[in-house]
């Protein structure tokens, strides 16, 4: 089953994994792995442009102020564990569509 691993409610939010291609042309947010969702970024990762980029998108994503995303861990790295501040039953509906229909 896609999804469990690459997000999971929690109380005042989301937690959701992130892998990032930074240079990636377009910026778009798309399901992964079973284990992450996909982000691709034009932005550089220099002086923190990548993460901002990422927080941005996301929050678009989810219909969320860029302040309800933080970057819990990895902000150096590709693979990141991000925090979305919000109703978890709402931002975990929106999390499973970009998945699509599950088999």
């Amino acid at each position: 089953m896609i999804g469990p691993a690459a997000w999971r409610s929690v109380d005042d939010g989301l937690a959701i994994a992130v892998r990032v291609t930074p240079r990636g042309g377009r910026d778009a947010l798309t399901a992964g792995t079973a284990e992450h969702f996909a982000a691709r970024l034009a932005a550089a990762p220099v002086d923190g442009a990548a993460n901002t980029g990422l927080a941005a998108l996301v929050a678009k994503t989810f219909g969320v102020p860029k302040r309800a995303v933080t970057i819990v861990s990895g902000e150096t790295a590709r693979l990141k564990r991000l925090h979305i501040a919000g109703d978890s039953t709402v931002l975990a509906e929106i999390a499973s569509a970009l998945y699509g229909p599950r088999a």
